[in-house]
């Protein structure tokens, strides 16, 4: 039976790194490209759910044939995530809903269930088998960050940028496979905090400070402002954190320092150049332009105004919904996920999913290592200012990856066995 397992589990391992593959370059756009109705109209049912969840879903079964049998390894992965329990308690009330209301219901399986299941397949991996996974992560992300950098110089861009049915036309931010500048200024940025705050995923300094400051420069291109400020501003917090050690008499090697100062200035030349060469111009326009985004964001939460009540329970009615957006000029979506939800889904089913997603995040921040509260953060400021988890995408289960193979919780080293020594009797000499 042990065979059997370590066979099943090989397998399910196999078809979680094709998810973990298909979460980092089959966007919806990518999709549509391919004329997969993914979020375009018309299509078959098969067509709406993202590839990744039928790898998850495949590997999750898999391992529930293992020799304990379906009932036993159910119940023993829950009675190790009693969290998980209320978050799809929360997600059966929201399905419930759904479907009596007979609303799409794919949307909240690929945006709610997929990181579930990607989680729950990925805590039951041992750490050899996850190996090949963050190979995959590194690879995937690293190809749409050098995919991003071609499209903003060359200003031609690989997949179209599609919202929909509609093409989007004149926007400069690159998008790469990862479908959306702001889905990829996310998840690079994500990565990034990965990088910085966790120096095992890349032990060899020489080799992980050129990966931070390519991925870093890439959020330029890809245009997330919301992105760029929140790593920058943590990558300050962590350096005057380290100076303030460094006053009170922390001590550092002479080589490292020197690397340090060495790095600083290189990193300051070559912004300074990257300035007056005019190569990120259009990023700092969005700055002092925004085209409008701030106003968006601001008619985002004069549109719960337009609403009464008891519309705003269990959910307004759709039609009414999609009016309203077009008169506030909010053709792109909600920019908050709290307030899209609201709209969507109604105040009651909102309080449920977000006790459920805190649930949720505890029971992933005690499987991992504490550099995850970083990602937390940004994953909470991205859905505060963004259309994120409130439309059908995979952004969620994206992070989640990111969180449970490159930030797991490190194991506790056991205390060293205490050495016996050998008893020595004494007795008595005569004299």
């Amino acid at each position: 039976m042990a065979n059997a397992d370590a066979f099943i589990e090989r397998i399910a391992a196999g078809l979680l790194l094709l998810a973990v593959i298909a979460t980092f370059t089959l966007s919806s756009s990518v999709l549509t490209k391919w004329k997969i109705h993914y979020l375009t109209a018309g299509g078959n049912f098969y067509e709406k759910l993202h590839p990744a969840t039928y790898f998850s879903l495949l590997a999750f079964s898999l391992l529930l044939l293992r020799s304990r049998g379906p009932v036993g390894e159910i119940n023993r992965m829950f009675s190790e995530s009693k969290l998980l329990l209320a978050y799809l308690l929360c997600w059966l009330f929201l399905l419930i809903q759904v479907i009596v209301l007979e609303r799409p219901f794919t949307v909240i399986i690929d945006t709610f269930l997929l990181p579930i299941l990607i989680a729950m397949v990925m805590w039951q991996l041992s750490a050899s088998r996850k190996h090949p996974l963050a190979w995959a992560i590194h690879f995937t992300i690293l190809l749409n960050v050098v995919i991003g950098y071609y499209e903003y110089f060359s200003g031609h861009r690989l997949i179209p940028l599609t919202l929909g049915d509609v093409v989007v036309a004149g926007e400069w931010r690159s998008a790469a496979l990862l479908g959306h500048p702001l889905t990829a200024s996310g998840i690079v940025g994500a990565y990034v905090l990965a990088l910085v705050l966790r120096p095992a995923i890349c032990p060899p300094i020489l080799l992980r400070l050129p990966l931070i400051a390519f991925n870093l420069g890439s959020l330029m291109a890809f245009g997330g402002r919301t992105s760029l400020v929140t790593v920058l501003a943590m990558i300050g917090l962590l350096g005057v954190f380290e100076a303030f050690r460094l006053m009170r008499g922390r001590r550092m090697p002479l080589p490292a320092a020197i690397l340090a100062i060495c790095v600083l200035f290189a990193a300051g030349a070559i912004v300074f150049a990257a300035l007056d060469l005019g190569i990120f111009d259009k990023m700092l326009l969005r700055f002092s332009s925004d085209k409008g985004s701030t106003l968006a964001r601001y008619a985002t939460f004069s549109l719960l105004s337009h609403f009464d009540w008891h519309e705003l329970i269990l959910g307004p009615n759709p039609v009414r919904v999609n009016a309203l957006q077009s008169q506030l000029g909010l053709n792109y979506g909600i920019e908050n996920f709290w307030i899209a939800s609201v709209v969507q889904f109604g105040l009651v089913h909102t309080i449920l999913m977000t006790v459920g997603l805190v649930c949720f995040f505890v029971e992933l921040l005690r499987r991992s290592n504490p550099a995850a509260w970083a990602i937390v953060l940004l994953i909470v400021i991205i859905a505060a200012s963004s259309v994120s988890f409130s439309s059908k995408n995979i952004q969620l289960a994206q992070f989640v990856i990111l969180i449970s193979v490159l930030l797991p919780r490190e194991p506790r080293r056991g205390a060293a066995p205490a050495q016996v020594r050998p008893s020595i009797s004494y007795r008595s000499v005569p004299a």
